[in-house]
């Protein structure tokens, strides 16, 4: 199926939208489930948009940047999982492992960006010390603009502009090397779950993971909401108990010093 060029502005109006989310970091609508969801709601399929997202959210569950390392780009993950999907009928998980080499070369220009814009650190310092308060902001403002439109740029180009010959490059893959993109593809949700759980996950809480596990796996649900509300009722569990151990700790605490210092009726 192909893109309309109204599709294609709209994806890239949202692409620098979500770009500049994910340069400032603040309603987080950069992450793949969303940006899957709006581009397959975008493009009239929003059941693939959703199957992508949840995927694709996987992949990017435990990858952060840690120090000078940063994994690829999940807004342009996110939209040319759903893209790719789309236009070459793969499916989302094969379409995955095509989407990080536009994600990666991306996430190389945000780099670019990150060393270039240092230069402008200089210029800030001097306008807060002068409260320039109008050039320190639209300073500020263009850098950001910059960023949000090399999003809207990259995925217009991506999306609309290259997509038959895009669609004929992947679409000329022989069979073994789909294969193995689907194959590729179906493992990284499982890796990035797993390198999420490496940081996070802690032994009294194995318990939790095996019990949701086993309900998933084992259990015959029509969908996975049982699992989410369990999950749900686990956590607040935890999150009660937390709390009467930490009220109990405090009081432990204030005995220990009342004892230590003396009550009133102990005198002078």
């Amino acid at each position: 199926m192909s893109i309309s060029l109204a599709q294609g502005i709209w994806i890239s109006v949202f692409a620098i939208i979500a770009g500049i989310d994910f340069w400032l970091e603040g309603f987080y609508i950069f992450r793949p489930i969303i940006v899957c969801t709006v581009v397959g709601a975008i493009l009239g399929d929003l059941k693939l948009g959703l199957v992508a997202g949840g995927l694709t959210e996987l992949v990017f569950a435990g990858l952060t940047p840690v120090g000078g390392t940063q994994p690829p780009n999940p807004v342009m993950a996110g939209i040319m999982t759903v893209v790719l999907a789309y236009t070459t009928g793969h499916s989302p998980a094969t379409a995955i492992g095509l989407s990080l080499p536009f994600s990666i070369l991306t996430q190389y220009i945000i780099l670019f960006y990150y060393s270039a814009f240092s230069v402008f650190a200089k210029k800030f310092d001097e306008y807060a010390e002068k409260l320039e308060l109008n050039k320190f902001r639209n300073l500020a403002y263009g850098l950001t603009l910059l960023v949000g439109l090399t999003y809207g740029v990259l995925s217009f180009l991506c999306v609309y502009a290259a997509q038959k010959p895009m669609s004929q490059f992947v679409n000329s893959f022989p069979g073994w090397l789909s294969h193995g993109f689907t194959i590729a593809g179906g493992m990284l949700p499982a890796v990035g779950f797993a390198i999420l759980l490496q940081t996070m996950l802690k032994g009294r809480y194995v318990p939790y993971l095996l019990l949701g596990f086993t309900a998933a796996c084992f259990i015959k649900f029509g969908n996975l909401m049982p699992v989410a509300v369990i999950g749900g009722c686990l956590a607040a569990i935890e999150y009660y108990q937390a709390i009467r151990n930490r009220k109990i700790k405090n009081e432990l605490k204030e005995i220990r010093e009342n004892q230590a210092d003396g009550g009133d009726s102990d005198g002078i």
